[in-house]
């Protein structure tokens, strides 16, 4: 198993401290230049998105190293679903102005993220994002959904200087 966890100051993987100069949303976009740097639609991602695709990339990365099979599946939750873009993308509505932005839109599902992952690396299980209240909840999910690896875990993103993931890859023997 390996497991990534990402605050808005911090990044664990495996346990080991990867170092980070910028915090909140400038140290994904720090991540993605020194990590990634190859997949240019990152940049049009909300902040959701752009904290789980981080999250998944460094983790798969890391998988690759310990010459892991591949996954099939991508399992994620969190509390406030898209909370964050919804705001940003009701912010868009204003009187005069009713034709709120379809780049917004787009990011006012929290599920995109699990899609932005299944695309960039040739996912074709299951994908799905489920908004609960406790991680704990997130395990009797996953107990129950049939799957040789998935990518699985806690993704939150209230605001771009408030977020946590938290995701495992796991293997079902």
């Amino acid at each position: 198993m390996h497991e990534i966890e990402i605050t808005t100051t911090s990044v664990l993987l495996d346990g080991k401290t990867i170092a980070v100069e910028q915090t909140g949303e400038k140290m994904l976009v720090e991540l993605y230049r020194r990590y990634v740097g190859d997949y240019p639609k990152f940049f049009k991602m909300d902040t959701l998105s752009r904290l789980g695709f981080i999250a998944a990339e460094l983790l798969l990365k890391q998988s690759a190293v310990s010459n892991q099979q591949s996954v099939d599946a991508v399992i994620l939750a969190n509390r406030s679903a898209s909370i964050k873009n919804d705001t940003d993308y009701l912010a868009t509505i204003t009187d005069g102005n009713y034709y709120p932005s379809p780049a917004l839109f787009v990011y006012t599902l929290p599920n995109i993220v699990t899609g932005e992952i299944a695309i960039r690396h040739h996912i074709q299980g299951e994908t799905s994002f489920y908004i609960l209240d406790t991680p704990q909840q997130l395990e009797t999910i996953i107990a129950a959904t049939p799957f040789q690896s998935a990518l699985v875990g806690w993704c939150e993103c209230s605001n771009n200087t408030n977020f946590y993931a938290k995701l495992q890859l796991i293997w079902n023997n």
